[in-house]
């Protein structure tokens, strides 16, 4: 990377003090403004929403990022954080409220870190996201002049989810607090019930193994004592095909009180398909990557992903692998990256950062060929699994870093038409971007989730010689400020 993104702060932070500049312009300078410090009130009019979700004001001139505010509020906010350039600022008080702000309908906002803008008209919302992948473009690409098309909204704006990570925490009286951490919070848990981007069935989940963990006196784990039980419930559901899959993980202690989940769960929840004990006996909040048993059922689950109308695929995923969090998108957003790359059925396709396979089993039967390539065994499996249980016999997977299997396999390969990459939110290294530019196919077709990363990867594009034809933002996270983006590139 030729920036070093330190998360969504660092970026939307330079796009607002550059007014318009990219990294390549050279150094800017203004006029001093009288600097506000930690603690001061201050009285602000919202220009904007900023990436991340904060609102943009000035302060005689100077930039404050506040949270919690709509564009269009006037507002009394307080300065958390003072820096040379700009102050991050916490709500006190809607003054005015502008014509951006609605009444969010969760009683758990603005305490629960879950969500970020259902404070915030969804049309506003998403034009916001349309405008901040076009400035991304412009001042960390330097791409000006970007074809970004109006965003594609989300068929449904709340119970999207199919993947949910619940926190396990001591209330009070020893309350059991099983939800989300509060904002700015590491060490407190806020109760949720219900959440209203999980599913029915997602928050039935959640209620059953609550009701499992008061039966047996189980209590949430105490992450500044470290002591107690029960530290996380992952639910995961197919949400096309019903299955659900719960994983539930907790401190070292004994088993056979995580076995008797075994003996109401299958029961009270239609379609779960299997429950699974996780063990993490570290100082860390992970779920992923840590020793576990299946107590009922299998580790697996289905889901389907429809492209071509009428006829839609069966992915088999397993606990612990990547799949996009909104099924009613998925298959929208793998039209749009067949749209992108214009298939016809003579093309190879290169899926690239491919997890267990989903586009280029989606889109197998719109390709002669498609190469998959992805760095972890597991998921490479569970791509051929993929393939073969779908029919797609034009499907090679291998596994590997990106970089690495393209060297050497070069000339061992069908030479691509076209490549789509699908990277993690850090985006293709330096060497992944030019291992890609040696493959040359005439189309690539970027399926972005960063736009910051998405931005510095464009631009190493276009010097090696492609042209950004269009972007176009598709919001499968609604109430979040994050994106997804699919962007069509063609040989110049």
């Amino acid at each position: 990377m030729s920036m070093n993104f330190r998360g969504a702060t660092t970026t939307l932070q330079w796009c607002w003090l550059h007014g318009g500049a990219g990294p390549r312009a050279g150094p800017l300078t203004s006029p001093p403004v009288e600097r506000p410090r930690r603690g001061d009130e201050l009285e602000v009019t919202v220009d904007d929403l900023a990436f991340g979700g904060r609102g943009v004001a000035r302060s005689d001139g100077f930039v404050v990022f506040a949270s919690d505010t709509a564009p269009g509020d006037r507002a009394r906010v307080r300065v958390r954080k003072a820096r040379r350039r700009f102050a991050e600022a916490d709500l006190l008080e809607v003054l005015r409220p502008g014509s951006g702000r609605i009444s969010p309908p969760c009683g758990f906002v603005p305490h629960c870190g879950g969500c970020r803008l259902q404070h915030v008209d969804y049309d506003v919302v998403l034009d916001a996201k349309r405008r901040q992948v076009a400035e991304h473009l412009a001042r960390i690409g330097g791409l000006d002049g970007v074809e970004v098309l109006p965003a594609d909204p989300a068929i449904e704006r709340f119970g999207y989810r199919n993947k949910m990570e619940y926190s396990a925490a001591p209330g009070p009286g020893g309350r059991l607090h099983l939800g989300f951490h509060r904002r700015g919070r590491w060490d407190e848990v806020i109760d949720i019930d219900p959440c209203m981007l999980a599913t029915p069935a997602g928050n039935a989940a959640r209620e059953a193994v609550r009701a499992w963990a008061l039966r047996n006196g189980i209590t949430g784990y105490d992450q500044r004592a470290h002591t107690g039980f029960l530290r996380h419930v992952v639910v995961r559901e197919g949400v096309l095909t019903g299955q659900l899959l719960v994983t539930v993980v907790t401190a070292p202690g004994p088993s056979d009180v995580v076995d008797l989940l075994a003996d109401t769960l299958p029961a009270e929840l239609p379609g779960l398909v299997g429950i699974i004990h996780a063990v993490n006996d570290g100082m860390s909040e992970v779920t992923a990557g840590l020793p576990s048993r299946v107590v009922w059922g299998r580790d697996w689950f289905e889901e389907q992903v429809e492209v071509q109308p009428g006829n839609p695929v069966t992915l088999r995923l397993s606990a612990g692998s990547f799949f996009q969090t909104n099924s009613g998108m998925t298959g929208h957003l793998y039209r749009r990256a067949a749209e992108a790359a214009g298939l016809t059925g003579g093309e190879v396709l290169y899926d690239l950062f491919a997890g267990v396979g989903s586009i280029g089993v989606a889109l197998g039967a719109l390709s002669k060929h498609v190469v998959a390539i992805e760095l972890v065994p597991e998921a490479v499996e569970d791509s051929r699994g993929n393939a073969h249980r779908n029919g797609i016999a034009n499907h090679t997977a291998l596994a590997g870093d990106v970089r690495v299997v393209l060297r050497e396999n070069r000339g061992q390969l069908p030479a691509p038409d076209v490549a789509i990459v699908d990277p993690p939110r850090a985006g293709l290294s330096g060497g992944a971007c030019r291992r890609i530019l040696e493959l040359a196919p005439s189309t690539l077709v970027y399926v972005s989730c960063q736009p910051a990363t998405f931005a510095d990867n464009a631009r190493r594009f276009v010097d090696g010689g492609y042209r950004l034809e269009w972007v176009r933002p598709v919001d499968m996270f609604p109430q979040t400020p994050h994106i997804e983006a699919v962007a069509r590139f063609t040989r110049a």
